[in-house]
């Protein structure tokens, strides 16, 4: 279920030419079931403050992915495990993650440290740590779209199952918890689901560049709107059309989907900025 490394020369003809080869169709899956995905629960992570946060869980998420490399498993259920472990163990400490800044840095930094030891030791994957890093859609199987797709289904669910207590405990938590909303509990759960989140969006973008997809149409949307759905269907909307516009870009220009993805997404982000002047 892992992902393999696809070598892509420039092609030629019209866009219909894109969907004559598999790679590419699993890509547009794969890279449009994520952005749904990424766009609708960065949404409540720029709302709640946690994108330091969500960023240190991609940093786990690569120590998990190189840890099941090591150890004969697939990179993206090491990836799911560890990044999953440490969204419920973020989210446990409630309110107090806000301010705790410099901790979350030191896990980051450290889990990042301890995923380039685990290549060390089996440096023929150096091609592997590269498409963690930075991302390789077009080398996303059939396998891993199913899983992809899996989720993507799960995490919109739990989401949609505490959307009201958890906007509620966003907006006004002290009042919330006075109403009887268990704070830690929403927070265990929204960080388990952005770790799930994350863990599908670094099949995309990459551990690195979680931010192009989680934050930036998110709080790209939120520039724009202040009304909670019209502001999810932005986030989605943003996130889809820069992964979608990424891959058609690369796929004439030869250069990184990622770095479209990102460039995109900064594209974006300006144009709300000055939207909302």
């Amino acid at each position: 279920m892992g992902m393999t490394t696809v070598t892509v020369t420039r092609p030629r003809g019209s866009i219909r030419t894109m969907f004559e080869y598999d790679f590419m169709v699993n890509a547009f899956a794969a890279s449009g079931i994520v952005a749904v995905l990424a766009g609708i629960v960065g949404y409540f992570l720029v709302l709640r403050g946690q994108t330091f946060a969500g960023h240190a869980l991609s940093h786990v998420g690569f120590t998990g992915a190189t840890g099941a490399v090591l150890v004969g498993v697939s990179p993206l259920w090491g990836m799911v495990g560890f990044t999953l472990a440490a969204g419920i163990g973020m989210g446990a400490l409630g309110e107090r993650l806000s301010g705790r800044d410099v901790a979350i840095g030191v896990i980051l930094s450290l889990s990042l440290g301890l995923g380039l030891l685990f290549l060390h030791f089996f440096t023929a994957y150096a091609t592997q740590a590269t498409a963690l890093l930075f991302g390789n859609v077009l080398g996303v199987s059939h396998e891993t779209l199913v899983v992809l797709a899996g989720l993507a289904a799960v995490s919109l669910l739990a989401l949609a199952a505490i959307m009201r207590p958890l906007l509620f405990a966003s907006l006004q938590p002290e009042l919330a918890e006075a109403k009887g909303v268990s704070l830690r509990f929403v927070s265990v759960l929204f960080l388990a689901i952005t770790a799930l989140a994350v863990a599908a969006c670094t099949q995309i973008v990459g551990v690195l560049l979680v931010f192009a997809l989680m934050v930036g149409p998110a709080a790209a949307a939120q520039n724009v709107t202040t009304r909670l759905w019209t502001g999810l269907v932005l986030a989605a909307v943003f996130a889809l059309g820069q992964a979608w516009a990424g891959l058609v870009l690369a796929y004439y220009t030869d250069w990184p989907t990622s770095f479209w993805i990102t460039m995109l997404a900064a594209l974006v982000y300006g144009g709300s900025l000055v939207a909302r002047r």
